[in-house]
């Protein structure tokens, strides 16, 4: 039994038989291709199952599972609002996606409302209990990632639900209460367990150990659950109906916010700091975005970001602008060229250098030479151009934008996970890209339940580790993202609007998961697009590549082994595995002398793109 169960809850939730639907019952015999990958990424990969892409004329959402996206496309045909499907969307992916995001998470929200961009930040704090040395041992070391990250310790105060309020009493049509309807439904009659959930389940060492967690994914002979079992979640369903008619209060507050602090802090082996008190002081920022200009073969365009405490915006950025001060006369101009593939890893280690240096939550960490933009500036970018040569640097390292040499210690490499993305355009000319996360699949590996005698609940994050886990060097100089009472960690997300410059018009959102892995493939997608002239669909397809500053990672089986002999003459050291991606795309288009959206879905991962 697989997908086909699908068709048994879409009756009861009377959804229509779309070409989505139909689609995904499609799939019912055909078993998702590969075998689960062990790597050191937010999530295993899966297989691949090819997406036809999509065109709408009216609305669309691209989300990471169809029932999600389905649910968002059910609000916009009722009227509602971008912010309405997306509160919708991610409502039903705490509950069908809940390795990658949840109410115990948070989210960065990038949204247009046909006049300007808003930030809003959702990112989680740490609790003000905690300390710089929150991740180091007894005796000075720092603790393994993975005795971090698994219990109390890693959990920071959860942002997504009040974030996704603030946003809602903004640009909400619907009634909050309506945008909970799909979730609850699917939470009570059952949702079918998908191959990649039970993959990612059956390869998690840690999930079982919890007890509210081994009640619910597994079965009572410790295997999880089988592709295509009825999962039924009826403690998440009164916890949502209550946070319906409550709003935010419901879950920072009473029996849900005493829960939380209660698995974080009673944990037997890894305790950790949050408190009521935090849970009742959360506040989502509302940010200006980071924009930067961006020039085509064909026009200007505004590329629009999340600034820090998200990295992605301005990695993104320097890498699309080093790139584009770069000859092309050595070779070609794409990723099949190891000239160019040469030239993308070196902009990638110059501008990772400078996130490992700079980039902390700004309320707590001040932006080189006064501003954010000072990493994006045309003079600084021309100098960081001018370092790259035909052979691998020896070294990357920071610049100093703004003239302005740091006091900062970089920050030294660390395992990152993360995520999932939702791009949503409706009716109205407001458009989001929105990209939220417990962190590594399955979060802390704790689960809130208020009803131990029923199944089910929520899982936390493990946010904190997205800080250093060294607050300082060896030379104790401080690192900027160090752990900080009320402070938010570091993150690579990465949703993103893309404007004509001269216009104004939207053109494109889109976003991904994948840890610091993020950055890259969102950066291919907007090549692909922006530059190569390709189809989001298509361009989402092209192999992943990129580098954290060490080795050329290359997707697995996607490249010929003479672009691997050619890095390496010119002294990249190359890793090939899988990168599973999950990669959401719209953009806007023509058909038939009609302006439509393209809609693009990860074939790595079950996202697909719903609306009319």
């Amino acid at each position: 039994m697989t997908h086909c169960t699908f068709d048994r809850w879409r009756r009861a939730l009377a959804l229509p038989v779309t070409g989505l639907v139909v689609a995904w019952l499609s799939a019912c015999a055909t078993p998702v291709p590969g075998s689960l990958q062990t790597i050191t990424q937010p999530e295993s990969a899966t297989g691949w199952t090819a997406k036809p892409g999509w065109t709408l004329e009216r609305f669309a959402v691209a989300a990471a599972n169809p029932l999600a996206a389905e649910a968002g496309a059910q609000v916009l045909r009722a009227g509602g609002s971008a912010i309405d499907a997306a509160v919708a969307v991610q409502m039903v992916l705490a509950l069908v996606e809940p390795q990658s995001s949840g109410l115990g998470g948070g989210a960065f929200l990038l949204h247009h409302d046909g006049r300007r961009v808003q930030a809003f930040d959702g990112r989680e704090t740490a609790p003000a209990a905690a300390t710089p040395d929150l991740f180091t041992t007894p005796d000075g070391k720092t603790m393994a990632f993975m005795d971090a990250v698994v219990g109390g310790r890693s959990v920071g105060t959860p942002g997504l639900v009040m974030v996704l309020a603030q946003a809602h009493r903004q640009h909400g049509r619907l009634p909050w209460a309506r945008l909970f309807e799909p979730a609850v439904a699917l939470a009570e009659q059952g949702f079918a367990v998908s191959p990649r959930l039970h993959g990612l389940l059956l390869a998690d060492p840690a999930l079982r150990d919890d007890p509210a967690a081994a009640n619910y994914f597994y079965a009572a002979n410790g295997q999880p659950h089988p592709v295509g079992h009825l999962l039924r979640n009826p403690v998440l369903a009164t916890m949502l109906r209550n946070i319906a008619l409550q709003g935010p209060r419901a879950f920072y507050e009473g029996p849900v916010a005493r829960a939380m602090v209660e698995a974080v802090r009673q944990h037997r082996s890894n305790p950790g700091l949050l408190s009521t008190t935090d849970l009742q002081r959360y506040e989502p920022r509302e940010r200006d975005p980071l924009c930067h200009p961006h020039q085509t073969t064909k026009r200007r365009l505004t590329i629009c970001g999340f600034p820090p405490p998200s990295s992605g915006a301005l990695a993104v950025g320097q890498i699309l602008g080093i790139l584009a001060r770069q000859p092309t006369a050595e070779g070609g101009s794409d990723w099949q060229d190891p000239a160019w593939l040469h030239r993308y890893m070196e902009a990638s280690r110059l501008a990772f250098a400078d996130r490992a240096q700079y980039v902390a939550d700004p309320d707590f960490v001040a932006p080189p030479g006064g501003q954010w933009s000072s990493l994006l500036d045309s003079r600084y970018l021309d100098d960081r151009a001018r370092l790259i040569g035909p052979a691998r640097l020896p070294q990357a390292s920071a610049g100093e934008p703004g003239g302005i040499r740091s006091s900062w210690a970089p920050m030294a490499d660390q395992t990152e996970y993360g995520t999932t993305h939702i791009s949503i355009v409706d009716g109205f000319g407001n458009a989001l890209a929105m990209t939220s996360t417990i962190e590594a699949a399955f979060g802390a590996r704790l689960m809130v339940s208020t009803d131990r005698s029923r199944p089910g609940g929520f899982l936390l994050n493990n946010q904190l580790t997205d800080f250093s886990f060294a607050p300082t060097d060896a030379q104790g100089r401080p690192v900027a993202n160090r752990v900080e009472p009320g402070k938010r960690p570091r993150s690579s997300m990465s949703p993103t609007l893309v404007f004509d410059a001269d216009t104004g018009e939207l053109l494109m959102s889109a976003g991904s998961p994948g840890g610091a892995l993020i950055i890259h493939f969102t950066a291919k997608t907007l090549l692909g697009t922006l530059q190569w002239g390709l189809s989001p669909q298509a361009a989402i397809d092209l192999p992943n590549f990129g580098t954290l500053g060490g080795p050329v990672l290359l997707e697995e089986g996607r490249f010929p082994p003479a672009m691997v002999k050619t890095l390496e003459a010119r002294g990249h050291t190359v890793r090939e595995a899988p990168m599973p991606s999950g990669l959401q795309a719209l953009q806007r288009g023509m058909k038939d002398g009609r302006s439509v959206w393209l809609g693009g879905a990860d074939p790595r991962r079950e996202g697909v793109v719903a609306g009319d």
